[in-house]
């Protein structure tokens, strides 16, 4: 890939299937460096065909930054969530399948998300933000506001920005069965209200109640528990009622909820166990538990005791939960790869969709013959793409043709090394083109973020772009990822720099000692962002074997960090320990307390707006290396936050990609 193939890249997001389950509906992101901006269209795709292209999917709107579709329960509309192209708050829309102009259902001051049908297709169920009176007024001066008054721990979100004075809340708004007729937006009636944010709405059975996800109980301020929640939806609500946990954190749950599902008489959930105190989060994986329901209507609804169907140390799962008949479709994380599995309601589970895929998003409906599923996933060679599952994998669309057309992108392939001390090390070695790039070739050794994440075999556009310019690439999964198990991602716990350094280097030298004839072991370097930012830098502490590094949007210094991140004052104490308790221990973690040590040229690149991992992380770090003469360079993105690589603005992630290019050109030349 060149930077500019950035235009080339199509992602689908998580589809939506109509009720007779002849197509589907998904949102087709895509950059357009020429505007500046995302353009989401939304695209339906009949099911009945086959092929690498669009086929005969059909684009159901263009123009706009179209997201998040829902289909009808009669299959007569679809609802989706557009903004402006050239920016502006997302608001409900609706629009018929066979065609017409979009209607606008809402008009919520800072903008409506997650759109949802209930069961009889009358309602429509979403979030929004819900400002405190005289903060972010339309066209009014943010700086003449009153001051912020904060008392609690969490109170801004990268991205987002501050949170604690406009928290989100579920609101219904009622469908006309002609929405063409509307003049104006309906009024939308509020469900939830307070501090305690709600999210992730979904309709039970009988359409007079919603389950969803809320951080409400009385200890929130000192763990990261998160329950769910019933909220009451009679057709004649006229504003919020009490919500009813269904899991109870302030009776001893230690479930934090990421996602739930109610069916008739069972509750679904992703959750994971945070252990008695609530904050054991290091590789806690999230996991499915069934709650049996009992009560007859929603107001007498109770939950039992959930039980975990997945096994808490080895299945780590994604964020889809989807009903399939009497089952429910889950995404494991495994080995770089992200499946789809069908999970039974005794625990019996059957992948759908293997690796090498990494599912985007998934539906099903009931139909003749049983359920029918689709799913969106990517792979090696593409961005999305949306498969058929009925009778085994069919792809029906692809986006990505142009992009392997160009004929500049690679196919990695998986390696395998062994740290010193015998642990086996799982990762990809992605290698230029020889017909353009001959060799032997310099070397990149990449490091992903999380830590609790993991690099996947998806078509990844930072590898294209640095082989197409003739740069080997390797990258993996160290102890302190996710997808190889709970013991795997807990090795790092107040331990970072050990075990993690040791299988990066282990990675990186079964390349070299394995592909000596292309690979130049004379000449490597070192990037990463985020966790990959720190394992970067600490690496520059600990060797001068690398030609020059690249440090992104790094955790640096854990003492600062502690209070300035939007991530939590927990992350800190649970990765390397409480630096007030014991300062030896965290500063043996810390690439700051070690920066005398470093001589490695880095290159330093941060977003003024990174609340993840704030920008005084990246500029402490560049002024360190400075002050004692190692040549750094600081790259700083207006406007942008920590997703900046990944969503940041398109002209920005192009000067990204120009920059890296440009440093390495100096530093680790291709040709000598």
């Amino acid at each position: 890939m060149l930077p500019t193939d950035l235009d080339l890249l199509r992602t689908p997001g998580a589809p939506t299937l109509l009720p007779d389950a002849t197509a589907a509906v998904v949102a087709v992101t895509r950059t357009d460096l020429e505007a500046d901006a995302y353009r989401g269209e939304l695209w339906l795709v009949p099911l009945d065909g086959s092929g690498e292209g669009t086929g005969r999917a059909r684009r159901l709107t263009h123009g706009h930054r179209d997201s998040a579709p829902e289909v009808s329960p009669d299959g007569r509309l679809v609802a989706f969530c557009r903004a402006p192209l050239t920016g502006g708050p997302p608001q409900v829309h609706v629009m018929p399948l066979t065609g017409g102009e979009p209607v606008r259902l809402t008009d919520a001051p800072l903008g409506a998300g997650d759109p949802r049908w209930s069961p009889d297709g009358t309602r429509l169920a979403f979030v929004a933000r819900v400002p405190q009176h005289g903060r972010y007024v339309r066209d009014a001066d943010p700086s003449a506001e009153a001051p912020r008054h904060i008392t609690t721990f969490a109170y801004r979100s990268d991205g987002v920005g501050f949170v604690h004075d406009r928290p989100q809340h579920v609101h219904v708004v009622e469908v006309p069965a002609d929405p063409a007729e509307l003049t104006s937006p309906p009024a939308a009636v509020a469900l939830t209200s307070g501090d305690a944010e709600v999210t992730g709405p979904r309709w039970t059975a009988d359409g007079l109640a919603l389950v969803a996800r809320s951080t409400r109980h009385a200890a929130r301020e000192h763990d990261v528990r998160r329950d769910a929640v019933l909220v009451a939806a009679p057709r004649d609500a006229a504003g919020p009622a009490p919500v009813v946990a269904l899991t109870d954190a302030d009776a001893g749950s230690t479930l934090a909820v990421d996602a739930v599902l109610p069916t008739t008489d069972v509750l679904w959930l992703l959750a994971s166990d945070l252990g008695p105190d609530g904050t054991d989060t290091v590789a806690s994986l999230t996991g499915l538990y069934r709650v049996p329901l009992t009560g007859a209507g929603h107001a007498t609804r109770t939950a039992g005791v959930p039980q975990r169907l997945t096994d808490a140390e080895r299945v780590g799962l994604g964020g889809v939960l989807v009903a399939s008949g009497d089952d429910v479709l889950v995404t494991v994380e495994d080995r770089g790869a992200v499946t789809l599995a069908r999970v039974a309601p005794d625990g019996t589970t059957t992948v759908l969709l293997e690796a090498p895929h990494v599912v985007l998003g998934a539906a099903a409906v009931d139909g003749d013959g049983g359920p029918h599923v689709v799913a969106t996933a990517a792979t090696p060679t593409s961005a999305g793409s949306v498969l058929a599952l009925d009778g085994g994998p069919r792809v029906v669309a692809d986006w990505s043709a142009p992009l392997r057309a160009t004929g500049r992108t690679v196919l990695p392939s998986e390696l395998t090394a062994t740290a010193p001390d015998g642990y086996p090390v799982h990762g990809w070695l992605a290698l230029p083109d020889a017909a353009r790039h001959p060799g032997p070739h310099p070397t990149l050794l990449m490091i992903h973020g999380g830590p609790f994440a993991q690099y996947t075999h998806a078509l990844f556009d930072e590898v294209q772009v640095l082989t197409d310019a003739g740069y080997a690439v390797v990258l993996g999964n160290p102890r302190g990822s996710s997808g190889y198990g709970r013991s795997h991602g807990r090795a790092i716990r107040r331990a970072m720099g050990t075990v993690d350094t040791d299988d990066v280097l282990a990675l990186l030298d079964a390349a070299l000692d394995g592909h000596g004839d292309v690979l130049d072991a004379g000449r490597v370097g070192v990037l990463g962002g985020s966790y990959g930012g720190y394992l970067t830098a600490w690496l520059t502490t600990r060797t001068d074997r690398f030609a020059a590094a690249v440090v992104e949007r790094g955790f640096l210094d854990p003492v600062s960090f502690t209070g300035s991140s939007d991530i939590g004052w927990w992350f800190g104490l649970q990765y390397v320990g409480d630096h007030g308790v014991d300062a030896d221990l965290v500063a043996a973690q810390s690439p700051m307390a070690h920066v005398g040590a470093v001589t490695t040229p880095t290159l330093v690149v941060h977003s003024e707006q990174d609340w993840r991992c704030p920008v005084e992380q990246g500029q402490r770090w560049y002024v360190e290396l400075r002050r004692r003469g190692v040549p750094a360079e600081l790259l700083l993105f207006p406007g942008e936050g920590h997703e900046l690589s990944r969503s940041g603005r398109p002209s920005h992630r192009r000067a990204r990609f120009e920059h890296l290019l440009g440093w390495w050109a100096r530093h680790l030349p291709v040709t000598v």
